[in-house]
């Protein structure tokens, strides 16, 4: 079935009106979650940076469960990249982790505004190091990274281990591809490889280097099933994969309602074959009813009956008497002759009604 264009365009414009709805009600309420993963592959994520430490050769692990399911682990190295900035101080579930022997490097710290320029090339050994931020940490102690207005990247020693600090959550995004420095800076803060001596050797290997993913939501099952009241499905609905999941459903609707066909391809329907004589017949037969002309009927159908007739009798197709005829059927047959005889004088009245016609026909029939 083809669809007319203007008919297309408002199922079009519907669809369009009913997606965006969907949107607006069904998206996270902080469409800023997902900065900072090594899943997302937008500006703001970290998904080339991920991929760039397994060609370097110390692939990380994603961690999806809370900090607190380490448990007494030691020398494990954790890097949080938050969506958002957050207080450098740390938090004391944090705090207790890094005392055991652990090391957290934060992306995305709080820091006050200074007078330093917005986006600046910041000198470090491994090349120059692209920063979009005016943030800086007032103390120069310790500075990993830093400038005459403060400290960029610096750290903190906590018990047996150590915490990292960097003020831009944007340090290696996506959209910092053409800055290899940058990616190359953040992976020696997380394999802890010495930087002008300024940070210590671990004995961190690649089996113990992690990323957190469950701050961006990414969670396990086990995660899942141990929060209170929810359940894997419970869960996707709050996740960006809902409204993709209902907007794919609308749309499949949309086109199957467009196209009005169900699944599967348009069957082609054969033109039935005309029969010009029978097609003739009807509209011959229509003119004389709405005409009301039952005398040629009776006389056209009469002849041809009474010829039939003769000839099923062995006589010819030469129209007899009706006499001639009525005697030879009655004889071959051994029926009454006056039952033909009324079909003969029906035929010689010519004027029947509607009814009287119809029967005469079906006694013919009979006959």
């Amino acid at each position: 079935m083809r669809v007319s264009k203007r008919r297309l365009g408002v199922l079009s414009a519907i669809a369009i009106a009913v997606l965006i709805l969907i949107t607006l009600v069904a998206a996270p309420a902080n469409n800023k979650l997902n900065s900072g993963s090594t899943y997302n592959r937008a500006p703001d994520g970290y998904g080339a940076w991920y991929t760039f430490m397994a060609e370097r050769g110390t692939p990380l692990q994603r961690w999806q469960k809370p900090l607190s399911e380490f448990g007494d682990r030691q020398d494990v190295t954790l890097l949080r990249v938050h969506s958002r900035l957050v207080p450098h101080q740390l938090g004391s579930t944090e705090d207790n982790w890094v005392k055991k022997g652990n090391t957290l490097v934060i992306v995305g710290v709080h820091q006050p505004v200074t007078e330093a320029a917005f986006s600046t090339l910041q000198d470090s050994p491994v090349g120059n190091v692209k920063i979009d931020t005016r943030r800086r940490h007032k103390s120069s102690n310790d500075a990993i990274l830093s400038d005459n207005f403060g400290a960029i990247i610096w750290q903190r020693q906590r018990g047996k281990g150590q915490v990292v600090f960097v003020t831009t959550p944007h340090f290696a995004a996506n959209a910092y591809q053409d800055f290899p420095a940058n990616y190359e800076l953040l992976a020696k803060l997380v394999t802890q490889e010495t930087i002008d001596d300024k940070l210590i050797n671990s004995s961190a290997n690649a089996n113990q280097l992690w990323v957190d993913e469950y701050i961006h939501g990414y969670k396990d099952k086990e995660a899942i099933e141990r929060e209170v009241g929810e359940n894997v499905i419970s869960y996707l609905i709050k996740t960006p994969l809902f409204p993709l999941l209902i907007q794919g459903i609308v749309i499949l609707l949309v086109a199957i309602w467009a196209a009005n066909r169900r699944l599967g391809q348009p069957v082609t329907l054969s033109a039935p074959v005309v029969d010009n004589s029978e097609a003739y017949i009807r509209a011959l037969a229509a003119v004389l009813l709405k005409a009301g002309s039952h005398d040629f009927i009776v006389d056209r159908v009469g002849k041809a009956e009474q010829r039939q007739l003769q000839k099923d009798l062995g006589l010819g197709e030469t129209p007899l008497n009706h006499q001639s005829l009525v005697t030879a059927w009655a004889r071959q047959t051994g029926r009454p002759a006056k039952d033909l005889e009324q079909l003969l004088q029906v035929s010689n009245k010519r004027r029947l009604s509607e009814s009287d016609l119809l029967n005469w026909l079906r006694k013919w029939s009979e006959l």
